[in-house]
């Protein structure tokens, strides 16, 4: 079992996927527990890159189409959004 804390911002960090079958247990900033399938947390990490790329005007793989104006590698997502009572 893999066992995650929220941040105060509502975060937990999560670079990449989980396998599917895994556990992951998630300890909320207001003390509540709950446990999460890989699958679950797999799919919100997915949303999350979605608005991420969305955001920032990426394509659908992470590239940005537009001329380098930047030398910071920024294409991806290590915080999460969660909340309690999340669906699992």
């Amino acid at each position: 079992m893999i066992n995650l804390k929220q941040d105060a911002d509502g975060f937990i960090r999560m670079n990449r996927h989980f396998p599917d079958t895994a556990l992951i247990s998630i300890t909320f900033t207001d003390g509540s527990e709950q446990t999460y399938s890989g699958r679950r947390l797999n799919g919100v990490y997915d949303e999350a890159l979605a608005v991420y790329r969305t955001r920032n005007h990426l394509d659908a793989k992470g590239y940005s189409r537009a001329p380098r104006k930047t030398v910071h590698p920024a294409n991806k997502i290590e915080f999460v959004p969660v909340h309690a009572g999340m669906a699992p």
